[in-house]
């Protein structure tokens, strides 16, 4: 075991994990979190609609993609559904007022976005479920899939 691979493990465990509560506290009101129905609210108020099928969604994409990037499960597609997630909200919420996150712009989500895609290019590690499984891979071709898919998630969300 390399300190590489503990590294690894330490930035999927902390980005995935914040990243399902983050679902968590959307979809079912834990952490304390707002819930799925005032969560369908506030995306209706963005211009999603239905608001509740769109909170569903992105509820459903922090949770599970950050549970896929804690455990190392899946990661290029558990990477593009939080970038998916990450441009959503930097195009519907964050965009708009700048860069720095004291007020209330990118730097959170574009941070989470290339902690995401890095993961898709590096690899999960030796500590994680994808090891055992012959689709593990990593480089150029797992780091264009994520960007790619999230990129055309966020784009059909948006669009819709």
């Amino acid at each position: 075991m390399s300190a590489a691979d503990c590294g690894l493990l330490l930035i999927r465990l902390t980005f995935g994990l914040l990243m399902a509560g983050h679902g968590s506290q959307k979809l079912f009101g834990l952490f304390g979190g707002p819930g799925l129905a005032a969560t369908g609210r506030n995306f209706d108020a963005l211009g999603y609609h239905p608001g509740k099928v769109f909170a569903v969604i992105g509820s459903l994409s922090e949770l599970a993609g950050g549970l896929g990037l804690a455990v190392g499960l899946f990661t290029p597609l558990a990477a593009a559904a939080v970038i998916g997630v990450m441009i959503n909200a930097m195009a519907t919420v964050s965009g708009a007022h700048g860069l720095w996150s004291q007020n209330g712009g990118v730097e959170y989500s574009v941070a989470i976005s290339v902690v995401a895609l890095a993961l898709a290019a590096i690899g999960p590690g030796r500590l994680s479920v994808d090891r055992f499984f012959p689709w593990r891979s990593d480089g150029w071709a797992a780091a264009a899939l994520a960007l790619g898919l999230g990129g055309i998630g966020a784009a059909i969300a948006l669009t819709v």
